[in-house]
């Protein structure tokens, strides 16, 4: 080790390491709650007393300098064994808390307010339905408030456009800019500001009163789209199902469609979708198929009447649905009503699912389809399923294949303990012995 490897220089001294303690303690001086109690005195009369964002500036600074003091402040905890006992550090969080809200709300207001607030009426003009009322009061509200624009900011500015809603979102653009690039001064600026704050408001305030679609009664919406237009003398109550007869008779897809989205009454939703199923045109078909795709029960219904074969690849992805199965029970059946084989095979393997009440439907729906397919899953179902309803329904859905190997599968259980098994059996064999007959003839 050469004479310049100390290692007193390299490890330092105890008596460096003092001073660097003693530096740190100098850098850190301790902070009592009284301290920052004062502070916040001092702070709280420089807020009232301020008059400017410059003077508010300097309170947020001071505030900040309290909060980073608070955090490293060693101060007393309380007396856990006082339940009345005073946290400081609490308290004097609260009372920091307190003060950034008032400075917050002392603050401004600011040009950027007014373009915010005119940047929420564009999207409020373009994303609203309006009435034919309400279409004819938006234009003054606008050109009121660019008015009030060029008078605080002496512009110039017209409205140019169509008097339609989206072009006047578009309008108010140029008065956001004349703003933007009027470089207001929350201080200086006071004035002009609070006169475009009070011009924005009449502004939202006369978008708000505009008549939009929604602020209509049902009956109103309707009544402004022509779905009453049908109506002579007519003997059904509630006017709207004597409307959607006629509509219904007149072959109008889009006027029942619009009660059906119009009106929320089960009784109504019913009569809708059955004059849709009886129209089983292509208008129906779309708008049911439409719905059923968002899993909509009715829809789905609606579909299997009307046989649409169009919507089985729909349908069939519902087959394993277990967590849903009043939605399997309506979609075994429509797949059952429509009849496709597309259908056979993912319905045959709902035949071995957990759920006894959803198993029947499965059988019923392989029933209705009629496919050959489905005997042999049909038979096992018949011997070995534990739920004498499913059995049951099994059998039934044998004999409405009605091949012979299928309702002597069935017949077999003529003499079965479960009274509902042997009644289908029973059938199977009259139908069995009829055939038999009608041949000998």
């Amino acid at each position: 080790m050469s004479d310049d490897d100390d290692p007193a220089e390299e490890s330092g001294t105890p008596e460096d390491a003092d001073a660097d303690e003693a530096e740190e303690t100098e850098l850190v001086p301790e902070v009592s709650a009284e301290d920052l109690d004062a502070r916040l005195d001092e702070a709280a009369e420089a807020l009232e007393a301020a008059e400017t964002e410059a003077d508010l500036d300097e309170v947020e600074t001071d505030l900040d300098a309290v909060e980073e003091d608070l955090e490293r402040a060693d101060l007393p905890e309380p007396d856990e064994d006082d339940d009345d006992a005073e946290d400081p550090r609490e308290e004097l969080e609260s009372r920091l808390s307190d003060l950034r809200d008032d400075l917050a709300e002392q603050r401004g207001p600011y040009a950027a307010d007014v373009v915010d607030d005119v940047d929420g009426v564009q999207a409020t003009l373009r994303d609203t339905r309006w009435t034919e009322s309400g279409e004819t009061d938006l234009p003054a509200v606008v050109d009121e408030f660019v008015a009030a624009v060029n008078d605080t900011l002496e512009t110039d500015l017209a409205r140019d456009g169509d008097d339609d809603p989206e072009a006047l979102a578009d309008a108010l653009d140029e008065p956001v800019a004349a703003v933007e690039d009027a470089d207001l001064d929350a201080d200086e600026d006071a004035d002009a500001i609070a006169a475009l704050l009070e011009a924005t408001d009449a502004l939202e305030t006369g978008v708000d009163d505009a008549e939009e679609w929604d602020d209509l009664l049902v009956h109103e919406q309707l009544r402004a789209q022509g779905f009453y237009d049908v109506l002579g003398h007519y003997k059904d109550f509630p006017p709207e199902l004597a409307a959607l007869k006629e509509h219904e008779q007149q072959g109008n897809v889009e006027m029942v469609l619009l009660a059906l989205d119009s009106l929320g009454s089960e009784f109504m939703e019913e009569h809708c979708l059955d004059a849709l199923t009886r129209m089983n045109d292509r208008g129906a078909f779309d708008a049911m198929h439409q719905r059923a795709q968002k899993r909509d029960q009715p829809s789905i219904r609606a579909l299997g009447k009307m046989a649409a074969e169009d919507a089985v690849e729909t349908l069939v992805e519902y087959v394993d649905s277990d967590k849903n199965p009043t939605l399997q029970k309506v979609t075994f059946k429509a797949l059952g009503e429509i009849g496709h084989a597309d259908a056979v095979q993912p319905l045959a393997d709902k035949l071995v699912m957990d759920n006894d009440e959803v198993r029947p439907y499965a059988a019923r729906a392989l029933g209705l389809i009629g496919d050959t397919r489905a005997v042999e899953p049909l038979a096992d179902v018949a011997a070995d399923d534990e739920d004498d309803s499913v059995r049951a329904s099994a059998l039934w859905a044998l004999r409405q294949i009605g091949t012979e190997d299928a309702l002597e599968t069935a017949a077999e259980y003529d003499d079965d303990r479960s009274f509902v098994v042997q009644t289908e059996a029973e059938k199977a064999r009259d139908a069995l012995d009829a055939e038999t007959a009608e041949a000998a003839a």
